[in-house]
């Protein structure tokens, strides 16, 4: 029969079977637990993205009531101000999609050609 040596500790804090166990289990790590990002989820962020615009752009057209003269060349007429600003943001969406599609074709062209791009 072996015995072993007296602990120094009381024996109160020993661990038994009746006592919780300090013992926690190691943390996983955090891109164990992340999520990966899916198509799904990227079309999901913008749904809810395109209901927060429209929500506040159903706001804005019924704030912005008022008849507003508009003059262009040789049109003239009196429209809601709410339609006047979202014919103009629409027009400016328009020339900024226009011109970035240029310079999308312009970054084919060189990659098909094998040239290095140009940084501007």
């Amino acid at each position: 029969m072996t015995t072993e040596p007296p602990s120094s500790q009381p024996p109160s804090s020993q661990p038994s079977a009746f006592q919780p166990s300090s013992y926690e289990p190691p943390l996983a790590s955090e891109e164990s637990s992340r999520v990966a990002r899916t198509r799904t989820s990227a079309v999901w962020l913008g749904v809810w993205a395109g209901v927060v615009v429209l929500i506040l752009l159903i706001i804005f057209v019924a704030q912005n009531t008022a008849k507003v003269q508009i003059s262009f060349f040789a049109l003239e007429g009196q429209i809601p101000l709410a339609l006047a600003l979202l014919i103009a943001g629409v027009a400016g969406a328009i020339v900024a999609m226009a011109v970035a599609g240029l310079r999308i074709m312009q970054l084919r062209k060189q990659i098909r050609h094998g040239r290095p791009s140009i940084n501007r």
